[in-house]
């Protein structure tokens, strides 16, 4: 008998929702916000895998370059300032 526990529907979600977003790759995206405490890390989404974007667009997996510097991913509170590049206000220049 196999036992499914809360880390095997958990990985089964995130491959689900991994495909779902590269079914969707041509499609804007409304990303929903998370359910943890979260901050929004511009610069440092690959190529169509923003959760959100600036002025240039509407919404989710639709920044065209990779570390765009206004397309953003959420990520848990205090995680942005961790990350190379990232910053939690967009670039203005």
């Amino acid at each position: 008998m196999t036992t499914i526990t809360a880390k095997t529907t958990l990985s089964l979600a995130t491959i689900a929702a991994s495909i779902a977003l590269s079914c969707a790759a041509d499609a804007q995206v409304n990303v929903p916000k998370p359910s943890y405490k979260f901050e929004k890390c511009y610069g440092v989404a690959k190529a169509g895998q923003n959760d959100c974007f600036g002025t240039s667009n509407a919404c989710g997996a639709t920044s065209t370059t990779d570390n765009q510097r206004d397309a953003w991913i959420y990520v848990p509170a205090g995680t942005c300032k961790k990350i190379t590049g990232g910053s939690t206000a967009p670039d203005k220049g």
